[in-house]
């Protein structure tokens, strides 16, 4: 038999399985079926271009239909690039029946505008818009906008003199949900002329392979921690949307709103989801509390179909680029690997990373360089958190310390008296710390505490190098303290100065 695996089309033995293809398949993620009967599907807004120098995706606008109507035939004569410069490249020339307005207009990254020469309709071209920026394209009044680039970004930033589009082909989809499904059953039987999609990837906003946009640098890298560890986990199914629930809450800031089409991922910026990752199913208009952070490029399948509760494979274009908590000659190897010079600002021996300026991937690649604060790992303290007892509060003290965005967090030294050791991290004053896990009889040397809203330090972290059986490591009542792990570097407390900071790493039950 033949089948379609993401795409490529492979050979199986008859009565093959979905675990037969593949066997490394994490059967905790969900693949995608479409039947062959359900391949016999209407053609979408989508059109592929065979480009000299890649494939570009377009998702056409009501526009293009009006001018050009159901056909492709513009892209199936060769249009040559005329010109090209830092903002757009232009590919034609082709006859057209626009009315030139002869007046600039706002255009975005991949925005597609049919415009004319010298304002003369018979010398139209096709526009690619490479960034944002106001120009007078020879378009009609309503600004020309035929398409947008859903796919194939960094193809537009390498369009160079001699290049073309040779050919173009709608893009089709599956229509009947019936016999197209997901799965987590590696027994699933294939069948002649199926498709199998594993993953779904995607393009974050404003990267591409020859320039990259800072504008949307922080939503970006929440999204890319979000799907760090390579999977989505379906939190809310709705018809026009699936959500990822696994950073909520967490602060993102509003950078660009911009329609929500078929395949934009966003990020929420303000409300009781915030934090959450979106994928749309459906094109619906934009909103000011989602910020445009990618656009899924393969498996938009899984999208459609996956369920609540479900899980899939994703990836997203860059991977993250976060130094922070790798040992020094780990952090040089990642470096040299995706092109980024270092500075350093610390000196010693056996040195771990604990800062990283600028601090997103973005503004990192686009810089192609970054300033690292590294320090001995002598002065870099090993913790382990009871997620399982107090699973709330280690959540708080991994948001104020930093821990829940790298692998190395920090807090102000407050003072050091006899055995005890207190700490200051910053947390809001609409943060509920209640008790939990608190000590029942006798607390162990090297317990970590966070003292709760029972008490005025609310907030306050300590840590003993004895045992006690009357006061938590916070100094407070056993009442007041919720215990949230354990320091494994006693020793290395000694060399804390109050006023000073401490670096923390965390020490995780999987290694």
């Amino acid at each position: 038999m033949h089948v379609l695996l993401d795409g490529r089309r492979v050979e199986v033995a008859a009565g093959a399985t979905i675990g037969d293809l593949l066997p490394g398949w994490d059967t905790t993620t969900v693949v995608a079926v479409i039947r062959p009967a359900a391949k016999q599907a209407a053609q979408t807004g989508h059109i592929r271009l065979s480009t000299t120098a890649g494939e570009v995706v377009i998702e056409t606008t009501p526009l293009f239909a009006a001018v050009f109507g159901d056909d492709i035939d513009i892209f199936n004569g060769e249009l040559s690039l005329r010109w090209n410069d830092r903002y757009a490249a232009a590919f034609g020339p082709f006859p057209s029946a626009i009315l030139p307005d002869r007046t600039p207009h706002r255009y975005g990254r991949g925005d597609v505008v049919l415009g004319c020469a010298g304002y003369d309709p018979s010398r139209s071209v096709l526009i690619f818009s490479r960034s944002d920026h106001r120009a007078d394209f020879g378009a009609a009044k309503d600004g020309g906008v035929v398409a947008r680039v859903v796919s194939g970004r960094g193809v537009l930033d390498r369009w160079a003199t001699g290049d073309a589009i040779t050919g173009a082909e709608r893009v089709l989809s599956w229509a009947d949900r019936s016999t197209s499904f997901t799965t987590a059953d590696p027994a699933t039987p294939l069948e002649e002329g199926a498709e199998i999609v594993t993953r779904v990837e995607i393009a974050a906003e404003g990267y591409g392979e020859g320039a990259v946009d800072t504008t949307t640098a922080r939503s970006v890298e929440h999204l890319l921690l979000s799907m760090e560890k390579g999977t989505f986990v379906i939190g809310r199914a709705a018809s026009t949307f699936i959500r990822d629930e696994s950073m909520i809450p967490m602060e993102v800031p509003a950078e660009l709103k911009r329609p929500r089409r078929e395949g934009a991922v966003t990020v929420r910026a303000t409300g009781g989801s915030v934090g959450g990752i979106y994928i749309y199913r459906e094109e619906i208009p934009a909103h000011p509390a989602h910020t445009l952070a990618g656009q899924v490029v393969h498996g938009f399948e899984i999208v459609k179909l996956a369920d609540s509760g479900q899980r899939f494979s994703v990836s997203v274009a860059p991977p993250r680029f976060d130094l922070v908590g790798m040992p020094l000659a780990a952090a040089e190897a990642v470096a040299r690997e995706r092109g980024v010079s270092l500075v350093l600002e610390g000196d010693g021996e056996d040195l771990i990373v604990v800062g990283q300026k600028p601090a997103t991937t973005l503004e990192a690649l686009a810089a192609g360089a970054v300033t690292l604060a590294v320090l001995p790992a002598a002065q870099v303290i090993s913790i382990t958190l009871d997620d399982e007892n107090a699973p709330n509060t280690c959540d708080i003290f991994r948001r104020a310390t930093g821990l829940r965005t790298h692998m190395v967090g920090s807090m102000p030294v407050l003072f050091k008296f006899e055995d005890v050791s207190l700490f200051q991290p910053s947390i809001k004053k609409k943060i509920n710390i209640l008790p939990e896990n608190t000590p029942k009889d006798v607390v162990p040397a090297g317990s970590l505490a966070m003292t709760n809203e029972s008490r005025k330090g609310v907030g306050m972290v300590g840590v003993r190098v004895t045992d006690n059986s009357e006061f938590g490591p916070t100094s407070e009542p056993f009442e007041g303290t919720n215990l949230i792990g354990r320091v494994l570097d006693l020793d290395k407390l000694a060399g804390l100065k109050e006023g000073g900071t401490v670096y923390v790493r965390e020490v995780r039950k999987n290694g």
